[in-house]
This record gives structure tokens, sequence and C-alpha cells, in this order.
């Protein structure tokens, strides 16, 4: 534990700080490409946050999962929020540790690009920022002395960790970015949320030069060396080399071509699509940043869902392989060289960790779901356009032209970029409408090293089917055999001995040709329907079908001609050479076989002749050796010996999904226990340790209208539940209370006057705030009565635009008027998880408590005196039919057997109410508390999510685990709850490193509960 005061340190003059050369060599670049150790290398990247899968032995499976697409890095966020919820404390043990991550990474063969802020944005709460940070009486990013003050601890102790784990120290990392989008600003007019007014990104006039560079600086104070890269909001060139005070050295920037929001509810609508080509091309890049790679820091990989939305699933389809076929291979026409998918896996925001436009599913239709199955078509597209670009050294070094229209085709429907070098050409062929759904038949009408020639040469057309793109290869080299060009598409090649092994694709049902040159002749086919011509060069023609054809040339060459979907089947694998990280490369034509497989190949390693693999399956696949050494006779699969057969001369095996006997609790015949959560309403309860609200001002930019400070922030309380006391003695005048409370979106409350139900906000997700006038019943003069108020925090707004103070949006009671008398009439007091910022559960992190009073007594962790409680059926047994909130808390053993990956999830069943004529969603509020983990935020009436995956390590798969539920009734009509149940989501039979069970607190009495 380390432990970092506020302290301002190294304030000099911010104005003079510029990057000065790095004083190492193993990362560096030109204009094409980075180097790592002197050889270029294509960084295909995806993003992956550990904090959302607080499972560290969980790591290397996503990271092994990565690295089979032939991804070669991920970049990761670093959540400063997680990591100081203390002022002054700063906390990285445990899951919040980053030494297995990087040590994950190093394992699985990536590189890492580290992005820790101080502001991250990421959909978390306060984009990164800790709530305290609310209380700063100045400016956010920017120079002023109080913000700096802030962040300096903190990026001396993540610096200081990122730097121990840099590839000049032997670890993972070769690129770090300082800050995050500080690009745009908002107009004069677009703050603030909390007035109702639209955030309006409108240019980057507000920046400050300073501030970039202060943080920078910062981060090579920390011992940091490798290069600093930025990520534009836009691709405006902010920051980019040659650009004055915070320049970097690596110009990069985001782009999200369907907008990074909720999908529509029909995932083939891209109405709201945000065109690249009219933001970005190559001649834009050598205009702003010319002697740098073309990144993009973030693209596409998925979209969020709020509140409300459509799921995951609808996301997933809507940023799915079609998309990835358009816009992926659209930036593969500028020679894109890094390119990093947001997300490559979303993960969860457990805990509260997530901001108030989102549920506690990330999902974000990432190619990885959020349970780590890859089972996403858009997973498989990933991986055939990686092996391509992996196995193509002439990408890297191709200068790219203009696109074209009719010049490399013989249809001005379509646009042509072509890439090239002094041999190798590519073309990527796509509709010149991006989002065009119709199919175009066309001819390719290029320059070979046989001449001029229009291809098809066998008769026919090409197609391009809506949605799609496509690239064609001329005069590609296939270790040391020429191939003079191919309309499918090259998944991969690689050398079998002597032989070079290729394999081509297309869509099914399409006309593909390729040729090599005259002196080549196919020697034997398998499969039939080739039309094959020999004369200036060998030419084969195919329609494309399910059934593979492959096509030999004596002992030179292996051609498979493949269904795009049979594609999906082929794994590369790069096998470890000595002293060389296992990393994709160029290099590693001689060194990777290619096998057809089932679901998932993690890994492979040559002993003599012997091949080991290991991966995963779902069902019993055949595994067969498509290229690899010729010296292979026998092959192990996870550690057991498979029998083989040798037909066609390559190495078969069947691989057998042995299904295992599981039998899961239910959860509904368990023996539960229950206790109120909601003790305050009652006329005995004592709140006398409580804060009490007294702060006559506040430094949020938002005035006060009431006589003190209700924000919760003020009071060191940024997370989770609210509950606010006000006491006041009534004179008989009050006739209504007017409330305005804000919570962010999809948020609710619940009021009482004493112990009777008032009303209820039952939340909406297009409102962060919301304002009630309620009648009064007919008070007593002189007899004294408490308001309490029970408010869902959702997390703090994140902080984008630059210039704003968005995250300081307050949360809690905003304003009040008893009607009939003055508001000093009503002293305050509130409360949030026990403690604040002086939180109690280190092992969780500042964010996993609300102040429910079962949450502050600590009830939702392993070993909570539940015996003393009244014994209860289900929660699916019992109708609910008062406001108020109770807590049940079960216990149930697993017992899963080794060998196999089993994600779990608890799954709700929407409810209805009882008795209800339509129908009508019952009104509640519930959260879900694994051995004291919250993993799961679910609101019945506003939804989507009913599904909350759990990963193993939360869980304990082999002994006891304790289950707790909030429910928080908001109606005063009946419901019962229709369903719950833990659910297995898939039965993985895998070779993913069992995780440990992962150590949280544990339950004893806290002093000073309350």
């Amino acid at each position: 534990m380390r432990f970092f005061l506020p302290l301002l340190l190294g304030l000099a003059s911010a104005a003079s700080i510029q990057n000065t050369s790095l004083s190492q060599e193993i990362v560096t670049w030109d204009d094409k490409s980075l180097f790592v150790h002197g050889e270029r290398v294509l960084l295909l990247s995806g993003e992956f946050h550990p904090f959302r899968l607080p499972s560290p032995g969980l790591w290397l499976d996503v990271f092994q999962k990565v690295r089979a697409l032939g991804y070669s890095a991920v970049s990761f966020y670093v959540d400063w929020a997680l990591l100081e919820g203390q002022p002054g404390h700063i906390r990285t043990q445990g899951v919040f540790d980053l030494e297995q991550f990087f040590g994950a990474a190093q394992e699985a063969g990536l590189y890492l690009i580290a992005r820790p802020g101080p502001y991250i944005n990421a959909e978390v709460s306060g984009g990164g920022f800790p709530g305290w940070l609310q209380r700063l009486d100045g400016l956010l990013k920017r120079t002023d002395p109080s913000y700096l003050a802030a962040i300096t601890p903190y990026i001396a102790a993540v610096g200081e960790i990122v730097a121990q784990a840099q590839i000049t120290n032997g670890g993972p990392v070769i690129l770090v970015q300082a800050e995050n989008e500080y690009t745009l600003c908002m107009t004069e007019t677009g703050y603030t949320q909390m007035n109702n007014e639209t955030v309006t990104a409108a240019n980057n006039s507000c920046l400050e030069k300073e501030y970039m560079a202060y943080v920078e600086r910062q981060y090579r104070q920390a011992g940091v060396v490798v290069p600093l890269i930025v990520n534009d909001a836009e691709p405006l060139g902010d920051w980019a080399p040659g650009t004055g005070v915070g320049a970097v050295d690596i110009y990069s920037f985001d782009f999200y071509p369907l907008q990074w929001s909720t999908a529509p509810p029909n995932a083939s609508d891209w109405s709201s699509m945000n065109s690249p080509l009219e933001w970005y091309n190559y001649t834009v890049h050598e205009e702003q940043s010319p002697t740098t790679p073309f990144s993009i820091s973030e693209f596409q990989g998925g979209v969020p869902d709020a509140w409300g939305g459509v799921g995951v699933d609808t996301g997933a389809a809507y940023i799915g392989p079609e998309f990835e076929r358009v816009f992926y291979k659209l930036n593969y026409g500028y020679r894109v060289a890094l390119q990093s998918l947001y997300m490559i896996f979303g993960g969860t925001n457990w805990g509260n960790l997530g901001h108030p436009g989102g549920y506690t599913s990330y999902d974000v239709g990432a190619a990885i779901k959020e349970d780590r199955q890859v089972i996403r078509e858009k997973y498989s597209e990933l991986k055939l356009q990686a092996g391509f670009l992996q196995s193509s050294p002439a990408y890297l070094i191709s200068q790219p032209d203009n696109g074209t229209y009719g010049v490399y085709t013989d249809s001005t429907a379509l646009a042509t970029t072509r890439l090239h070098t002094n041999t190798t050409n590519f073309y990527i062929v796509r509709h010149g409408e991006l989002g065009a759904d119709d199919t175009v038949p066309y001819k390719l009408q290029v320059s070979t090293s046989i001449g001029n020639i229009s291809i098809p040469q066998l008769g026919g057309s090409l197609s391009l089917h809506g949605r799609d793109s496509k690239i064609h290869v001329v005069d590609y080299d296939v270790g040391s055999i020429h191939l003079i060009y191919s309309t499918a598409e090259v998944f991969s090649w690689k050398k079998a001995g002597n032989k070079s092994v290729l394999i081509l694709y297309g869509g099914e049902g399409e006309t593909h040709e390729f040729a090599v040159p005259a002196v080549l002749l196919p020697s034997s086919v398998e499969g039939d329907g080739l039309l094959i011509n020999s004369s200036a060069s060998t030419v084969i023609q195919w329609s494309v079908q399910p059934s593979r054809r492959v096509v030999h040339f004596g002992d030179q060459l292996e051609v498979h001609l493949l269904w795009r979907n049979e594609a999906y089947n082929y794994w590369v694998l790069d096998l470890p050479l000595p002293g060389i990280a296992r990393h994709a490369s160029p290099s590693r034509a001689n060194s990777s076989v290619i096998i057809q497989a089932g679901y998932l190949l993690r890994t492979a390693s040559l002993s003599g002749t012997t091949l080991n693999l290991t991966g995963d399956l779902n069902a019993t696949a055949e595994l067969e050796i498509i290229a690899a050494p010729p010296s292979i006779s026998t092959i192990f699969f996870n550690n057991q010996r498979v029998p083989t057969t040798k037909p066609n001369g390559r190495l078969h095996a069947t691989l057998l999904y042995q299904p295992p006997q599981i039998t899961l609790p239910s959860l509904p015949s368990l023996k539960w226990h229950y206790i109120d959560s909601l003790p305050e309403i009652h006329p005995t309860y004592n709140d006398h340790l409580w804060t009490a609200c007294n702060h006559t001002s506040s430094h949020n930019p938002r005035h006060l209208t009431t006589p003190t400070s209700l924000y919760s922030s003020d009071y060191g309380y940024n997370t989770g539940s609210l509950l606010y006391r006000g006491t006041f003695t009534a004179t008989g005048s009050e006739s209504t209370l007017y409330l305005l409370t804000e919570g962010g979106y999809a948020y609710g409350h619940s009021i009482w006057l004493n112990n009777t139900f008032l009303s209820s906000w039952r939340g909406s997700p297009a409102e962060m705030f919301h304002n009630q006038t309620l009648p009064l019943p007919t008070l007593h003069p002189g007899e004294t009565y408490i308001l309490t108020i029970l408010i869902d925090h959702m997390g703090n707004d994140e902080n984008f635009p630059a210039n704003g103070a968005i995250m300081k949006d307050p949360r809690g009671v905003l304003d009040y008027t008893l009607h009939g008398r003055d508001k000093e009439a009503i002293s305050w007091k509130m409360t949030g998880n026990l403690g604040g910022e002086t939180y109690r559960d280190h092992s969780r992190g500042p964010l996993n408590e609300g102040a429910l009073y079962a949450e502050r007594q600590g009830y939702h962790l392993p070993g909570a005196p539940v015996e003393q409680w009244k014994s209860s059926t289900s929660p699916t047994n019992k109708v609910i039919s008062s406001p108020g909130v109770g807590f049940y808390a079960t216990e149930f053993e697993l017992g899963l057997p080794e060998g196999y990956d089993i994600p779990l999830s608890v799954v709700f069943t929407n409810t209805t109410t009882i008795n209800a004529t339509d129908e009508a969603p019952a009104q509640f509020r519930a959260e879900i508390f694994v051995n004291g983990w919250q993993f799961g935020k679910y609101v019945n009436h506003i939804g989507p999510q009913t599904h909350f995956p759990i990963p193993e390590g939360i869980l304990n798969y082999n002994g006891s685990n304790y289950l707790a539920l909030t429910v928080w009734s908001m109606d005063t009509r009946a419901f019962q709850l229709a369903g719950l149940q833990l659910q297995a989501d898939a039965v993985i039979q895998s070779a993913y490193r069992k995780p440990a069970l992962v150590v949280g607190e544990e339950y004893s009495p806290r002093v000073d509960s309350y």
C-alpha cells in the first residue's frame, strides 16, 4: 500500500516544458510505422480495462483471446477514482494492482499502450476524476494550482507503476498516452446539464498548452521514457509534433463513424453515420503529422447502451462484421499503422464505477463478450483482417493513393484506393456510399507484372455486396512464391518447410480468381468446380461455396479456397522463438502454424516432432494442420495426445467435447434471510452519527439555492445511494413540499414524512434531475416531523469537453421549499456509504457501497450475521406491497468441474404488478452483491439489463458463496419478483488458467456504523 499526500510537486513554469529526445532506442518510429527492436510493427490493438474485470486471474484469458486474433497490442485506462477515493491515499493493492496485468500481457505476447489519465472519460463515474474533485476551488484540466496539486501525486504514483512495466525494463508497455481527448471545447452556454442545457463541443480555442505540457512533464519525471502519444478527440491535428508546447511524439486521434451512443432498435440503420470521408484521409494526415505513422487511438469497436436502451446484442449487431469490413478497411486504405478498437472486451461496471449514462453491463457489443465468450461473428472477422495484415509486410511500407472512381474498376458506383510499393499493390474496393446495401458487379482493371489486365480473365464479373469491402492483392509475395493477383481476400500465408501455404476466402456465391506464374501448374485439386487456364499465367476461377477446395502446385504452393464462414475456423498461432517475445510481426512467416479447428485456439509450441496446442471447445471439432513444420507427427491438445490420421498429406484429429455433469442451485429453493434496510423511516431511529449538512457555501458551479449545501460531494459522499433526513417543527401552516433532486440518468428517489410514504420519482432514462411538488397531510403545530429522502446515485458525470466542469454537476438534494415556512425551518443531515471518502472496504475500493442500512452495516459482506435475521422465502416467493427497502441474503455451494470455463450469471425475470390489468411493470430497483462485490444494479421498470454475468474468482466455483439482494420498492402497487436464477451461459471445455478466488474483506461489526 502506498500513501501520497497531495503536495504541490514540481510546479515550475509549465510554459517552458518541451518534449525532449527519449533516452531509449527500443521503440522508435518513422512516418510509416513504429519499430520495436528495429523491426517494423503493425499495432492492431483493442481496449481492455483491468478494473472492469476484477478477477485478475482471468486477465490472461482475455489477453490470449486478443492475441489469437492476430492482434499485437492492448490499450488500457487506469481509473483514478478507484485508486484515490480518499484524498491523499492512493491504493493500488488487490484487484487494483497492475503487476499481474502486465505479466499476463507479457505471457500472451502483447504490447501495451498505457492510458493512465488523470482524466479518462471511459463511461466511468466522473470520467475517472475522484468525487472529491467536486469540492476543488478551481478549474479542472487547467494549470490552476489546486487542480495541479490534486493530480500531481496521482501521476507520480501511477507513472512510476507504468514506467516499471516499460519495454525498456523488460515489460510490455511501449507507448504512454498523457491525458485523454484534451482537445474539444464547449460553447459558453454549453454548461450545465443541471440547468438542462446542451453541452456542445465547439472548437479547441480553450486548450491550455501549459497544462498538457505539465502532465507530460510529470510522466517523464516519473520515469516514462517510451514515446508519448495523444488521442485527439477529432482529427484536428492538436498536439502533433511541431505544434509547440505540449506536443507529443506521435499524433493520433479518435473516431466513431456510428457515434458513441445507444444503437437504434434496427441494427442495420446507419442513418446516424458520421462519415470518415468528411473528416480525414491520408492527405489530411500528411498535413497534420507528416513525420509520424497514421494512427487512430480509438476507433469504434462497439457501442454503449443506455438505461432503457436496446440491449448489448443489438449493439453488437450494429457494430458487427459488416461495419468492420467497411470502416476498418477504409482505414487500411490510409495505411493505418496503429488502430485500437474501443472496446475489444468491455467488461462490467461493477460496484458503482460506471457513469450515469450506462448500466451495469459494459459489454458494448465488443468482439469478446462481457462473459469472455468469443461467439460473435465480429470476432472472427477481426481475425481474418489481422491475419492478412500481419502476413503482409509490404502493407507498412506502401504508399496510399487517393481514392478513385472508374479507374481501377469499370463501375463508377465503386471507389478504389490503391496502396503501392515498388512491387506489391493493394486495391481496396468499396461502395462510394459507405452505407450502400446493393450488390454491384465489376471488373478489376490493373497493371501487373504480366501487363495490364481486366479481371476476371476467365469471364464473368466480380461482385461487391452491400456493406462490404474487398482487398485485392497484385504482385504479392507468398514466401518466395509470386501471386500475380487474387480477387479473393488473403487470410494468411505461412511456410511449411519449403512449401508456401496460402489461405484465400470470399463470400458465398461470389466469383473469384487468382493467378500465379505459368511455371506453376496445379498438380492436384481437392474439390471440383474450378476453371483453370494456363497461358501467360496460371489462372484459377471458382464460385465460392461452403465446401473447401484446395489447389496443390507440387511441393511449392498449396492454396486453400474457402467460404468466409469456413475461414473463421482457421487459426494462425506463433511458435515461441528463443529470446524473442511472442508478438505478431512479419518475421513470423517461418515460425507460425495455421490450423483449422473449432471454438478457440490459444497457443502452439513445438517439442521435437510434437505440436502442443492449447484451446477451447464448445462442441466436438475436427482439427487439421494446414501449415506447420513437416516434421510434426504427433499432436497434443490441452496436454492430451490425440489420435491422428493423414489424409491428403495433412494431419487430422478429432477433438472430443465431453459435456460435464453440472448442477446449479435453484435460488428460489434456498434458505433466505431478510432484514429491513430502511429503518430510518421508523420513529425510534436515531441519526446522531449522521453528517450534518451545515456548509453555508460550496465550490460547486451550481450556486446554492438552499441555506446550506445539500450536495452530497460537499460531505464526502460520492457513490451509491444517498439518504437525507430533514427535521422541522410544524406550525400547521405547511401545505406542500417542493423538492428538486439529481442522481443522474434513470435515477430515482422516494420520500417519507415520518413513516408515511409521500411519493417516488421512479426515474427516466432521459432525466438526470427531477422536481416534484407534493401535498402534505395535516401537520400538528409543535410536533416534530422528519423528511426521509432516499436517492439513487448513478455515478458522477464525465468531464468532456475539455474546458468544462461537468463532473461537478452535483448529486443529492438541489433545492426544496416547505410551502408556508422559510427554508431555514428544516435542518438537514445526510449519509452515504459508511465513512464516505474514508471508506472501510479497501479491497473493493471506494465505490462499491451506498447509503442503505445493510451496506453501512457491512451485511453485504460474506460472514454477515444472517442467522440473527428473519428467515425468509426467496424474494420470488414474497409479495411486496409497500414502499421501502428489503435486504435478502442466502448462501449456496458450487462444485464446478476442472477443465471447463463456465460463465455464470444472475438473471432476473421482468416483473409486473399483481392484479394490474395493463401488466404494468413493477416499480422497483435492486442491487446484487456476490461475496461482497456489487455486480448488478437492476431497475425493473427501465431496463434493459436482466442478465448479470459474475466472473469466476468473484464467484467461488468450488466452495461457498454469499448472495445478497436489495429490493427498493418505489410504489404502493404490490408485486412479486417473477424470477431469479443462477444460469450457466456456456459450458466450454477450456485450457484457460483457473483464476484464484479474489480476496475481499469479510464481515465484522463496523465501529460507529449506524
